[in-house]
C-alpha cells in the first residue's frame, strides 16, 4: 500500500498502537471488547486530526458499524469512553470517518488522476471482489450498496477487462473458518467457480481476510466440493502497485502464474 500511495500523492501517517478490526470474530465471543478496542483506534486518529484509511473491506466494514454503533448509544460511548480513560488516557468523540480505498481512489483521487499514472496496464480479464462487509450504507462511499461497479470502473482504467458477476460481494465465510470449515470452504469454492466460470484470469480482492481464504484454501476448496477453484487471487493493492509501475517481478510472476494455471 505504501508504494501505490506515494505514486498517488496519498501521505500515509502509521496510527501507533492500532489494534485488528476483531474481523467480526472478536465480536462473537464479546461485543464489548470489540468496540472498545476499535474506540481506542478512533480516538487514536482523533487526536492526531486523522481519519482512517484501510485496504480491507472486512475493517472497513467492522469500523463503520462499531463507529456507528458508539456514536448512536451516547451510554455506551460514555461507557466505553471511561475504559479508554483509565487504560490508555484517550476519550473517543466520533468525530473520525473510515474509508476504504477504492472509494478514496474514486471519489476522492479520481480515476482520472489514477490513469495518468498508469505505467503498466493490467492487461487481464479481472473479476473484482468487494466481499459483503463494505457494502452497507455509510461505508461504501459514493457506490450503490447493492450492486457496486467502482471496481469494475478501477479495473477498466487500469487497463484490464472487468468480469460482471454475482460472487462479487458474497461471503466466503472469514469468521467461521476455524469453527465451521466445511461451511466456508463452501461459499470460497463457489465463489472462486464462478470467477472461473465467467471467464476471469484472476481475481483481485478488495478485503485482505477474503484475500487470504480465496488463494490459500482454494486448493482444499476444490478438493472438498469437487468445483473448479484454481485462479490466480491477488488484493486490491497489488493490482494497483502492478500498475503504476511498481514490483515488475512480482508482476511478471503473475503472469506466468496466468498462463499455467487453469483446466
Amino acid at each position: 500500500m505504501t508504494t501505490l500511495c506515494y505514486a498517488l500523492g496519498i501521505e500515509l501517517v502509521p496510527l501507533a498502537g492500532a489494534t485488528s478490526c476483531g474481523a467480526g470474530i472478536v465480536r462473537q465471543a464479546n461485543r464489548r471488547l470489540q468496540l472498545t478496542l476499535n474506540a481506542r483506534t478512533f480516538a487514536a486518529a482523533e487526536a492526531a486530526g486523522l481519519d482512517i484509511l484501510t485496504p480491507c473491506a472486512a475493517t472497513a466494514g467492522n469500523l463503520a458499524e462499531d463507529l456507528a454503533a458508539l456514536k448512536s448509544d451516547q451510554i455506551l460511548l460514555q461507557e466505553v469512553n471511561e475504559v479508554l480513560s483509565k487504560t490508555c488516557d484517550l476519550k473517543m468523540s466520533g468525530e473520525v470517518s473510515v474509508h476504504h480505498l477504492l472509494h478514496v481512489l474514486v471519489d476522492e483521487i479520481g480515476l482520472d488522476k489514477v490513469e495518468e499514472k498508469v505505467r503498466n496496464p493490467i492487461d487481464f480479464v479481472v473479476a473484482g471482489y468487494y466481499g459483503p462487509n463494505m457494502q452497507q450504507a455509510g461505508a461504501c462511499g459514493g457506490d450503490d450498496v447493492y450492486d457496486p461497479d467502482y471496481f469494475e470502473q478501477l479495473i477498466s482504467t487500469l487497463g484490464g477487462t472487468p468480469v460482471q458477476w454475482e460472487g462479487r460481494v458474497q461471503s466466503v465465510g472469514v469468521p467461521g473458518l476455524f469453527s465451521e470449515e466445511p461451511t466456508v470452504l463452501k461459499q470460497a469454492a463457489e465463489v472462486l467457480s464462478e470467477a472461473k466460470a465467467e471467464g476471469a484470469d484472476l481475481i483481485v480482492s478488495a478485503c485482505n481476510l477474503s484475500h487470504g481464504v480465496l488463494d490459500v484454501y482454494q486448493g482444499k476448496a476444490g478438493r472438498n466440493t469437487g468445483l473448479a477453484t484454481n485462479i490466480p487471487v491477488i488484493h486490491l493493492c497489488e493490482m494497483l502497485s502492478f500498475a503504476l509501475g511498481n514490483h515488475n517481478n512480482r508482476l511478471a510472476q503473475l503472469r506466468t502464474r496466468i498462463a499455467v494455471i487453469g483446466d
